[in-house]
C-alpha cells in the first residue's frame, strides 16, 4: 500500500501564507520517510497571535527557512501522481491552491482524500473524529499541530483503517470515502465540485 499523507501550519488565516509543511511517505504500508520543511512565507516577518498560540513556531523560527518556492520544488516530486491524504483536507488542499495560484504556479497532478471523511467510515459513532483524539484512540504517538508529526499520525490512522488491503485504491473504494483531485487545468474536491484555475487567478 502507497500513498503520502501531508499537512500544513500557516502563518495567518490567510491560506497561502503556509510556514511548515510534512509529508509522510508511505511505501509497501509502512511509513518509510517524515519530511519536514520550515518555510519563510511571503507575509513574513508578521505571523497571526492565534497561528502562532496553536503551533509555536514564529517569525524567528523561520527568519532562515526556504522561501515557499524552493520547498515546493522538492515536495511536488514526492506528491506528483500520487494519492494524498490530509486531515480535514479542505484545509490543506485549500493551502496549496491559494499558495500555488499567488505565486503563479501551475498545478500538480495527483489525488486525494480527507482522514477525517475515512474515520467516519472506518469508525462510525466516536463522539469527535479529531486527530488527537483519533490518536489516542489507536495508540498513535502524537506532537500536535506541528506538520511532519501530523502528517505521520495521519498517515498511521489510514494504516490501521486500510488494514487488510492491499492497495489504497481499493481500500478507498471498498470504503466508499470519496476522491479529489488536482490537474493542471483545475481542481476538484471530493464532494465533486471542480474549480478551473483560471478562477484561481
Amino acid at each position: 500500500m502507497d500513498f503520502l499523507a501531508l499537512d500544513f501550519e500557516t502563518a495567518t488565516a490567510q491560506p497561502d501564507s503556509p510556514c511548515e509543511l510534512g509529508i509522510a511517505v508511505v511505501r509497501g504500508g509502512v511509513v518509510r520517510e517524515v519530511r519536514n520543511w520550515l518555510i519563510k512565507p511571503r507575509q513574513w516577518p508578521y505571523f497571526s497571535p492565534w497561528n502562532v498560540a496553536v503551533h509555536g513556531i514564529t517569525p524567528n523560527d523561520v527568519a532562515d527557512a526556504p522561501r515557499w518556492e524552493a520547498v515546493w520544488e522538492e515536495a511536488v516530486t514526492l506528491l506528483e501522481h500520487g494519492t494524498v491524504v490530509a486531515h480535514n483536507a479542505s484545509f490543506d488542499m485549500g493551502v496549496i491552491r491559494a499558495t500555488l495560484s499567488s505565486h503563479g504556479q501551475p498545478h500538480p497532478t495527483f489525488q486525494y482524500f480527507c482522514s477525517v471523511s475515512m474515520a467516519r467510515r472506518a469508525w462510525p459513532g466516536r463522539p469527535t473524529y479529531n486527530l488527537k483524539a483519533l490518536c489516542n484512540a489507536h495508540g498513535i504517538p502524537l506532537k500536535h499541530h506541528r506538520a511532519g508529526n501530523d502528517a505521520e499520525a495521519t498517515a498511521e490512522l489510514v494504516l490501521r483503517a486500510a488494514e487488510g488491503h492491499e492497495t489504497i485504491t481499493g481500500f478507498l473504494t471498498g470504503a466508499q470515502v470519496k476522491v479529489g483531485a488536482f490537474y493542471p487545468q483545475g481542481h476538484r474536491t471530493p464532494g465533486g465540485k471542480v474549480t478551473p484555475v483560471a478562477a484561481w487567478r
